[in-house]
């Protein structure tokens, strides 16, 4: 449930919408769910709309019992008006009513709602977002609006410079070791088990310095990030997840080289969607996806942002650590083979 913000007309209505979405938008159209005159959800499309795009959003009316839809469309009127007809009609079906549908564009507004002349020329009315008591309001419940979606995506964006060259070192050492034991051990059997042991080990210690403050060195991030490319080690991470999790896997997001940062992307959109943040969510997923389009958990949960599903679908259904190890058994040497595939790629490739 998004924060309780008081909107009592257009211009209250256009000054929540950045920090209910955590950017200003663009070519967009913003869909506000009431119940109760509260709002229940509030959710973003590109425009021009894909077809079907809005079918996820009937499902999502029934379950959050919404009764009201505030639409608001950016851009101009041919690229804005056929989303906020396609919206209307799926209101209708429904049985959902339309309490305000409005067209932004370079500080002016038009209401699809009104009519009359005195309230809703036909030059638009101006408005700053800004200048609402709403901007203050929203500040106090900690909510940020960024300047645009692409401010937004530098939030988690590659680290350059001596950090990427410092990561880029530690990566390689880490590599090199790895490569090393493995060549010296005589039961891979045995070495799975162990790395798998030692990498649960490292996810928890991870959490457990990130709750106390500490930021990861670049060694451990390192290995850390070989260790996330195990499943089991993953998920391992994954069950343990709880709402202060996010910084942590921000930081490996940005800090780890482009090979290993699937993982940590796709547990990054998990611990924002569990927070309500599904914009970052999918910013991640999106990176995940960019760097390997078939892995799995980012699709999953790509798939669930995108049919606008709640993430307390998921409260009470993760298993446990111990249920992972019921359910997967022993670590053998073929949990290792998406990281020996990586190990057997040049080096430069890797950590480039």
């Amino acid at each position: 449930m998004t924060p309780c913000l008081t909107l009592v007309s257009p211009s209250d209505i256009l000054a929540a919408v950045p920090y209910l979405v955590g950017f200003h938008p663009s070519d967009s159209l913003i869909v506000i769910g009431m119940a109760a005159d509260q709002a229940q959800i509030a959710a973003r499309w590109n425009l021009p709309l894909p077809e079907d795009a809005l079918d996820p959003l009937t499902p999502v009316l029934e379950r959050e019992k919404i009764t009201e839809l505030i639409l608001v469309g950016y851009g101009t009127g041919p690229l804005v008006t056929p989303a906020i007809d396609t919206a209307r009609r799926l209101a209708a079906r429904a049985g959902v009513k339309i309490g305000e549908a409005l067209r932004a564009e370079s500080g002016r507004y038009w209401s699809y709602v009104c009519d009359l002349p005195h309230c809703c020329p036909p030059t638009g009315t101006p408005y700053d977002p800004k200048s609402s008591p709403v901007a203050a309001e929203a500040t106090v419940h900690g909510m940020v609006a960024l300047p645009d979606r692409q401010t937004l995506e530098r939030t988690i964006a590659p680290f350059t410079g001596p950090v990427r060259m410092s990561m880029r070192s530690a990566t390689a050492t880490a590599i090199a070791d790895l490569r090393t034991r493995l060549s010296a051990t005589k039961d891979t059997e045995a070495f799975a088990r162990k790395f798998v042991a030692e990498g649960l080990i490292r996810v928890r210690a991870a959490i457990a310095a990130q709750a106390a403050g500490r930021r990861l060195d670049d060694t451990e991030a390192a290995k850390l990030g070989l260790d996330l490319t195990i499943i089991r080690i993953r998920d391992e991470a994954w069950t343990l997840m709880d709402d202060t999790h996010a910084p942590l896997w921000k930081d490996l997001t940005r800090r780890l080289e482009p090979t290993f940062v699937p993982a940590p992307a796709s547990l990054l959109a998990m611990s924002s969607w569990r927070t309500g943040d599904s914009v970052l969510a999918v910013i991640a997923l999106e990176r995940a996806l960019t760097l390997d389009p078939a892995y799995s958990m980012a699709n999953l949960l790509m798939h669930a942002l995108q049919h606008l599903l709640p993430p307390s679908l998921l409260s009470g259904r993760l298993p446990t650590p111990a249920e992972l190890d019921a359910a997967m058994g022993t670590p053998r040497a073929a949990w290792l083979l998406p990281l020996t595939t990586l190990l057997n790629t040049p080096t430069d490739a890797v950590t480039t």
